[in-house]
């Protein structure tokens, strides 16, 4: 049915779907990122901890590698993100005001700002000016 045979009620309720559609998907994409950057906050805490236990570092290799053939089709278990993972968890874990924070935002976007900033205050200034 072309938009000119619509009247204006209906066109409303049309707008009013397609906009429930597009927050679902929001809805749904946020609550996939928050699991992520959980799992990856959990993993980070993990590695973290061994660490300070004086685990060698080829752990990580070796987690790395188990993860991939246990996990093929997913992405994000390479050493270098793992280490991301692990600073991720020390750099926030004592950090009451940003730690929730990090949960708003992408991974990908977390790892940019924990690379460029090197103090919290310019971290949450950008955090903050990413939250969607």
């Amino acid at each position: 049915m072309s938009d000119l045979f619509l009247n204006n009620e209906q066109k409303g309720f049309i707008k009013d779907i397609k906009e429930k559609i597009r927050q679902s998907q929001y809805n749904a994409l946020k609550s996939v990122n928050i699991e992520l950057i959980n799992l990856y906050w959990e993993i980070g805490k993990s590695i973290y901890s061994k660490q300070k236990e004086n685990w060698g570092k080829s752990i990580v290799k070796t987690l790395s590698e188990e993860l991939q053939k246990e996990f093929p089709g997913i992405k994000g278990f390479s050493v270098s993100n793992l280490w991301y993972m692990s600073q991720f968890y020390g750099e926030y874990n004592n950090n009451a005001k940003l730690e929730p924070l990090v949960r708003e935002i992408s991974w990908t976007k977390n790892i940019v700002i924990m690379k460029k900033c090197k103090d919290s205050q310019m971290r949450e200034y950008y955090i903050l000016e990413v939250v969607p």
